[in-house]
């Protein structure tokens, strides 16, 4: 063979190469993405059913039968039923509280030393709200979670803090330099009071539906969100500023 025929075929074993390398990699390229995939189906399907029944109303085989895959799968991807749970609750857990931790902060920036109660209350109940209203279906049933968890101090108040304390606090921070005067104890009752209308809002039960006779309805996150923070606000200021009785 001449040099000419080496290296020519020299050069057609490294292209050669090369396509098989592109191969190789679009398939595990591939193979990743179905992972993902398949993982995300998962968790939006166990998220459904974890909203309705609750943790212990669900088993993986639950879930493997919604996803449509045998329950095998999902003790591969999950060592137990709260492993996965777990990894529902915390996927949508961090872009709340990110976001919310976000709207505070740049709020603070924005307001320099004089934040309204309102105002704080907005960058932290808005932005929360606003993931329901644009994230359709899912963060409403993501929502209903949230309710299902805060609301069950065996297991979920962990949750709870593990995952929004930083956030809550930050709120607090804000309100106490709003409200410098208001008593630390009467700060801490009224973010009670807002997370319980939080909770019920995202709960979702249709009560206020039926009570309503259809004038309000639970799901209308844009009707709660116009009202809500004002609402809160003015609470804030009326245990803050009215006589107390002492505790």
């Amino acid at each position: 063979m001449g040099r000419a025929a080496r290296l020519a075929a020299g050069k057609q074993g490294s292209e050669n190469n090369i396509v098989a390398e592109q191969v190789k990699s679009r398939r595990r390229s591939t193979k990743a993405e179905q992972r993902a995939d398949t993982m995300e189906q998962i968790l939006d399907e166990a998220e459904y059913l974890f909203s309705k029944h609750g943790l212990h109303g669900v088993t993986l085989k639950d879930v493997a039968k919604r996803v449509g895959v045998h329950h095998t799968l999902l003790n591969y991807y999950f060592a137990d039923k709260k492993t996965l749970f777990d990894e529902v609750f915390a996927r949508r857990a961090v872009i709340t509280s990110t976001r919310r931790m976000q709207a505070l902060n740049d709020y603070e920036q924005a307001v320099g030393t004089k934040p309204t109660v309102e105002g704080a209350l907005r960058a932290f109940l808005d932005t929360d709200l606003d993931l329901y209203i644009e994230g359709g279906e899912s963060w409403k049933n993501y929502g209903a979670l949230g309710a299902l968890v805060a609301n069950s101090p065996e297991w979920g108040a962990e949750l709870m803090d593990s995952h929004f304390d930083p956030v809550v606090l930050r709120l607090i921070d804000i309100l106490k330099k709003a409200l410098p005067d208001c008593p630390e104890k009467d700060i801490f009752w009224g973010y009670h009071f807002v997370t319980g209308a939080l909770m019920v809002t995202l709960a979702r039960t249709g009560r206020i539906d039926k009570l309503s006779g259809g004038l309000c309805k639970s799901d209308d996150f844009e009707a709660i969100k116009a009202r809500m923070a004002s609402f809160m606000a003015a609470g804030f200021l009326q245990i803050c500023g009215a006589p107390r009785v002492p505790a």
